[in-house]
């Protein structure tokens, strides 16, 4: 159940067959388009993305210029639904079963709290605010806390292209295989750290424009850029495109 694009085999499934899918361990990844335009020359990502168990499409952009090209009918699987559906799961909800990696202090008491709202309480072991990443990721903290907690889950929420390189280096580092749940920014949305999305503007694609009213000069640009994505799908298709100019090394190293 994969479409092969820009050499990258996303999941053609629902969320909720892809969340039951996680509930046996692997790593999930959610490209968004910022990112992924970048598969050419960002080699981490670029083998992080390619050694990922599931995939999922959660860019609206990738999938409404996919459908365009290839007269498809490809689904979108939004990051922000499949987190919703993971955290209904009872062996998600359960203390001492997920570990949440947060990207700093501020999100973390914001995102602990919303999940503490909905009843899902988060110990103090099971929190970790990740550094800032180099090229290369080397994180032995992390490895030796969670190889001593073991959860059946790891949910990450770090910024894309270090998530997705933070999943890959943990898939390939731990002992045993947990559902490593890359997700991003989908808590963020719902805790208030960043702004509200709702599910009828998720729906419809329309998440990115909430993003951008709420921080012009942040995200703007950063959406913007993201159009060179038109130009790498119209050319290479299902294709995986060359290596140009390297600037990461490989996570593996």
């Amino acid at each position: 159940m994969t479409k092969t694009i820009l050499g990258v085999p996303f999941f053609t499934g629902t969320a909720e067959e892809a969340v039951q899918r996680m509930l046996n361990g692997g790593l999930l990844v959610v490209p968004a388009a910022p990112a992924l335009k970048d598969i050419g020359t960002h080699t981490a990502y670029r083998d992080a993305l390619l050694a990922a168990d599931l995939v999922i499409t959660d860019s609206a952009f990738m999938v409404l210029v996919w459908n365009m090209l290839e007269r498809d009918n490809l689904r979108r699987v939004s990051g922000l639904k499949y987190l919703r559906l993971l955290l209904r799961q009872p062996e998600v909800r359960q203390p001492g079963q997920t570990f949440w990696i947060m990207a700093g202090n501020k999100s973390a008491n914001m995102n602990r709290n919303w999940l503490l709202s909905e009843g899902i309480e988060v110990p103090d072991e099971y929190v970790y605010n990740a550094p800032m990443y180099g090229p290369v990721i080397d994180d032995r903290e992390l490895l030796e806390r969670l190889e001593e907690l073991r959860p059946a889950h790891i949910v990450v929420t770090i910024g894309g292209g270090n998530q997705e390189r933070l999943g890959h280096y943990l898939r390939h580092r731990l002992s045993y295989v947990p559902g490593i749940h890359c997700i991003g920014a989908a808590i963020a949305f719902l805790s208030g750290d960043q702004v509200h999305i709702p599910e009828w503007a998720d729906h419809l694609f329309l998440g990115w424009l909430f993003r951008v009213l709420d921080k012009p000069k942040l995200y703007f640009p950063r959406y913007m850029g993201a159009t060179a994505l038109f130009g790498l799908l119209a050319r290479y298709r299902s294709a995986l495109p060359p290596v140009e100019q390297p600037i990461e090394q490989n996570v593996l190293n």
